[in-house]
């Protein structure tokens, strides 16, 4: 409750949780007589279902002992935990505290496994049986949800198994990316480029890796390539590692190759978020992870 961004909410909270035990034990006086009197014998409700008639019978004092124990109960968990709005409590317990501690005893667990592969630079551990299955079973865990338990990806996710890489294939690079994460953007140009331009620079793209296209656009689609696109993807178009922007002339895509989806792309842009893992990810298992998908685009390393 300690990220409420005014004091309001925190009364609010703490008057409902405290007004709901005020209330029980409020409904539990007004109703003393009935639920403390004695039984009424076969004094009858009046009430008759199937034959079988509803006595006045009052509720046993077990009963209400229990209710107001528990009543209570509840208030002493409210003045020990954080049930009050932002007030800690005399534990200090937060969810956020026991995942922090339990993740300190799991890191603590799993120390000695990673222990041994300390040493290792990341081309010897890609030729280390057991370091590319802890590095397959990160990657199970962490990665497969965007780039597939394959690693191929998918639309918009990159294939991490054909050696083609927006911001650079090296070991030292990869363990960047997953570490920092990457933020990439292609600008939208919809307020410069109208739709029929966008078309024609769209032909022109696909003409550079030898996809269908209309030859009548492609000169005027370069025109206008060289004008707006040169900055990132470079007068060859073969992109910018620096810069994370792809290469246009490879085949390869990263969302679609279809005329309609450059022209989406080039009009309104897209943008794509690879999560920084180094506060989920230990340095160690962040080493591990990159011998591994270091390896899936580099088999001839683990050969040797």
């Amino acid at each position: 409750m300690s990220d409420f961004v005014s004091i309001g909410w925190s009364y609010w909270i703490s008057i409902i949780a405290l007004g709901g035990v005020v209330f029980c034990l409020w409904l539990l006086f007004t109703q003393r007589s009935w639920l403390g009197g004695a039984p009424k014998g076969e004094e009858s409700t009046g009430h008759v279902w199937d034959g079988v008639g509803e006595l006045n019978t009052p509720i046993p004092r077990w009963w209400v002992i229990m209710y107001i124990g528990l009543c209570v109960v509840a208030l002493f968990i409210m003045f020990l935990y954080p049930a009050l709005g932002s007030n800690p409590g005399v534990v200090g317990y937060t969810a956020a505290k026991q995942v922090e501690e339990e993740r300190a005893e799991y890191l603590k667990t799993i120390a000695p496994v990673y222990e041994k592969f300390a040493a290792m630079p990341i081309d010897e551990l890609v030729k280390n049986p057991e370091a590319h299955m802890i590095g397959e079973r990160l990657f199970l865990n962490n990665c497969a949800q965007c780039h597939g338990s394959d690693a191929k990806g998918q639309p918009n996710y990159p294939n991490l198994t054909d050696g083609d890489w927006l911001y650079g294939g090296e070991p030292a690079t990869i363990l960047q990316t997953i570490t920092e994460g990457r933020h990439g953007i292609m600008a939208p140009l919809g307020a410069a480029i109208p739709q029929a331009k966008a078309e024609e620079v769209a032909n022109y793209v696909r003409s550079l890796s030898g996809l269908s296209h209309d030859a009548t656009l492609v000169p005027a689609g370069k025109v206008t390539f060289n004008q707006f696109c040169v900055a990132c993807h470079g007068a060859d178009a073969k992109g910018n590692k620096a810069l994370g922007a792809p290469n246009l002339t490879d085949n390869i895509w990263l969302n679609s190759s279809s005329k309609d989806a450059i022209v989406n792309t080039i009009l309104n842009g897209r943008e794509g978020l690879m999560p920084a893992q180094k506060n989920l990810l230990t340095p160690d298992q962040i080493r591990m992870l990159t011998s591994y998908v270091w390896s899936l685009s580099n088999k001839e390393a683990v050969a040797q």
